[in-house]
């Protein structure tokens, strides 16, 4: 293991991160809302220890290898929740314990939108953008911004970007080099952004809750600048707006980069998973709104704005919430949280399982019924009309296995800290969907759960950013033998 080289890494990021203290400290300066010296100190400590993990190191040349790449991606991650959450701790007006503290950043980082704070109307203007902030950096993964610098630096990024991007076929490149792919990623990434919060504008907001909420949204990670979310509005244009980022944030950022190439929206109807993921959403949608309409006053048109907006921010977990789906009416709110397992696709900033892993399981279930009336027969599993190498599908069987052992494992250990069963289960499935509102005491806050309770959900959340495997790989004894 190259310690040197990974300390190197770590003090370069962390003092690139100290940067992200300084625009909500102007926000502090310009309000003059009294949270300035908060992100102050924290943009002094957090470069402070950066310069220390760099100095020593500063001219260590060496290549970033796989393992170090694992193990760095891992231990960010935790470094960074830790940074972020300094300026909330430090805030007087935000009032939070430390636990409570490294929960809301964790969450805002790995763009899960699990939130221990209320009243956040009558927060300092600084914190509630900061909050809004740390999932847009979270959103595309810090990791990859620093992938587009580093290497100027001296420091390798293929194994950082192998780490850190979701799905399962990892290897796949926009660009010939790694950092030209980061670059083409941020800057979708950051149009995305400027082209949400104008249509927030548009459609009624002020330009303070525009920003926040085209972070959050792009992000897909259901943050917002009130207690009320969305619902606050109560506008529907802005559940519009919002419905139709969350569904371009979900979508695989390759596949934008070439529809934005080629200048060929058709190429998103060409994608196969993109085509699936968009067809479940509709079916999703279209039972929602039935449901609705059947069991309540609502008129149709008001149970489709209510169940377009509910459902599309559930199953691409991004976790905006108009209404509340915890108190939709018969088997709702289960079926919707159970879209959240099936998350937006590969290459997004969605979490869940990715649509194209549920496609190749279903798929692979389907081919196994067709070998057992044909033993002879030969079924290959195409997706689009590429064949899926059997590589492939016994990574996705074993990702999906692994993902259940540690839900179970982990939904018995919240079970043990006193928790009822709804809210541990929904607990534990919003964490590693990184979704955010839950079922039973986690509905709308998770204020009221024990400590312990969100360290453990702190840990599911980091397992379902980094896809389970980076996590599992460093926390293996196989992977600290010579």
């Amino acid at each position: 293991m190259h310690y040197r080289i990974m300390m190197r890494v770590l003090g370069l990021m962390l003092m690139l991160f100290s940067v992200a203290m300084l625009p909500p400290a102007g926000i502090s300066l310009w309000y003059d809302d009294g949270a300035f010296y908060s992100f102050g100190w924290s943009f002094v400590l957090i470069l402070g220890v950066g310069l220390m993990l760099w100095l020593p190191v500063m001219r260590t040349r060496d290549e970033l290898r796989t393992r170090e790449g694992f193990m760095v991606t891992a231990l960010f991650w935790v470094v960074l929740g830790t940074a972020g959450s300094l300026p909330l701790y430090l805030s007087a007006d935000a009032g939070l314990t430390y636990t409570d503290a490294f929960f809301e950043s964790f969450s805002g980082l790995t763009t899960t939108g699990a939130t221990v704070m209320t009243g956040i109307e009558h927060l300092p203007e600084s914190i509630r953008l900061y909050r809004q902030q740390l999932q847009w950096m979270g959103g595309m993964g810090i990791i990859v911004l620093a992938v587009a610098i580093l290497p100027m630096l001296g420091v390798g990024g293929m194994q950082l970007y192998r780490a850190e991007m979701s799905g399962p076929m990892k290897d796949n490149k926009l660009a010939p080099r790694i950092a030209e792919t980061a670059k083409a990623l941020w800057m979708i990434y950051a149009g995305l952004t400027v082209a949400c919060g104008l249509g927030y504008w548009l459609a009624g907001m002020s330009p303070f809750d525009a920003i926040g909420h085209a972070f959050s949204t792009v992000a897909i990670g259901g943050f917002s600048t009130y207690d009320g979310n969305i619902g606050v509005f109560d506008n529907g244009m802005v559940e519009a707006v919002a419905i139709v980022f969350m569904l371009l944030a979900a979508a695989n950022f390759g596949l934008h980069f070439v529809a934005f190439r080629s200048r060929n929206p058709a190429q998103y109807l060409k994608d196969p998973e993109y085509r699936f993921f968009l067809l479940i959403i509709v079916g999703l949608i279209g039972v929602t709104t039935v449901t609705l309409w059947v069991t309540s006053a609502e008129t149709g048109l008001r149970a489709l704005r209510i169940g377009a907006f509910e459902a599309t921010s559930i199953m691409t977990t991004t976790g905006f919430s108009s209404t509340g789906f915890a108190h939709f009416p018969l088997f709702l709110p289960f079926l919707l949280f159970m879209a959240s397992f099936f998350g937006g696709c590969a290459g997004s900033t969605a979490g869940g399982m990715k649509s194209i892993r549920i496609l190749l399981l279903w798929q692979q279930g389907v081919r196994e019924v067709k070998r057992l009336i044909h033993p002879n027969g030969v079924f290959p599993v195409k997706v689009g009309r590429a064949e899926v190498p059997d590589r492939v599908l016994n990574a996705v069987w074993g990702y999906f296995s692994v993902y259940v052992f540690v839900f179970l494992v982990l939904l018995t250990a919240m079970l043990g800290t006193g928790l009822d069963f709804v809210t541990s289960w929904s607990a534990v499935g919003s964490a590693m969907n990184n979704l955010g509102p839950g079922l039973g005491a986690v509905a709308s806050n998770y204020s009221a759960i024990p400590d312990t309770s969100k360290w453990l959900l702190c840990f599911a959340m980091l397992m379902g950013r980094l896809e389970i495997f980076t996590l599992i790989i460093v926390l293996s004894p196989m992977f600290w033998r010579r």
